[in-house]
């Protein structure tokens, strides 16, 4: 998933409240990584945090809840108006699918309907009124389709996104003598990482952002695809996964294990 995390955020910017929000008052241009952690983090524990989650989901919206402004068109925004608070939430499923179609094995109907359903139960976790949410992945892909060609929009910040990603430096823990060769080479930084935010794009929305994108470059992006696809699942499940989702996976194997010497005896 951290392949598609820029992409995004370069889809929820297009979002004409979230692009004047985020490019006014966001820190991802002076503290990338810091931001990238926190959401991270964030992220993990509205999956996996059980009772944390409701705490997290009430943290949240205090925090955005002081975020209100005026865009350089004289559009009022706040950070929890239903809508664009929805669509913030609501990319997950799509960045899911893309991040399963070029970089693991695609869903098929039933694993959508599944994963759905389990991003249902995030929004009702962050407080999204059930009035602004697709109920079934029909209506989702209905919803997002509307919300490509119809709110968002080549808003500025997503352009300075995608220019903040090609300078992105090292994060802290790249040793000082290796961070030299991070920009040309890195991973998640530089021009891979703009190449990857503009090719897991929507079409549609590549579209109308402006940004080239040929046939070669996706042959180029499946070709890593397949890479990644092949290589992740030969990792040792340690690096495979984010500390909070690798320890909540252990104790649910405990729990597992717990509950069967229970019955056992």
């Amino acid at each position: 998933m951290m392949l598609v995390l820029g992409s995004a955020l370069v889809e929820q910017v297009a979002h004409p409240q979230i692009g004047a929000a985020v490019g006014q008052q966001s820190v991802y241009r002076s503290d990338p990584w810091g931001r990238l952690t926190r959401s991270l983090d964030s992220l993990q524990k509205w999956v996996y945090g059980g009772e944390a989650a409701l705490a997290e989901g009430r943290r949240l919206r205090e925090l955005h809840k002081d975020i209100q402004g005026v865009d350089d068109q004289g559009r009022r925004y706040h950070a929890l108006s239903a809508e664009p608070y929805a669509w913030v939430f609501l990319t997950a499923f799509d960045r899911a699918i893309t991040m399963a179609r070029y970089f693991d094995t695609p869903y098929d109907r039933a694993g959508q309907e599944r994963l759905y359903a389990e991003i249902l139960r995030l929004g009702r976790i962050l407080r999204v009124p059930d009035r602004v949410v697709p109920q079934t992945v029909s209506e989702y892909w209905d919803y997002f389709d509307d919300m490509v060609a119809h709110t968002l929009e080549n808003h500025p910040t997503c352009h300075d996104v995608l220019r903040t990603a090609l300078g992105v430096q090292a994060p802290p823990f790249v040793p000082r003598s290796l961070r030299a060769a991070w920009v040309p080479v890195g991973w998640s930084s530089g021009r891979f990482n703009h190449f990857l935010m503009v090719g897991t794009l929507p079409p549609a929305l590549r579209a109308k952002l402006g940004l080239s994108w040929t046939a070669q470059d996706e042959r180029r992006l499946r070709r890593i695809g397949r890479v990644i696809a092949e290589t992740v699942p030969l990792l040792p499940e340690r690096v495979r996964y984010l500390p909070i989702a690798y320890h909540a996976r252990e104790a649910a194997r405990s729990r597992a294990r717990l509950e069967i010497a229970l019955r056992g005896r």
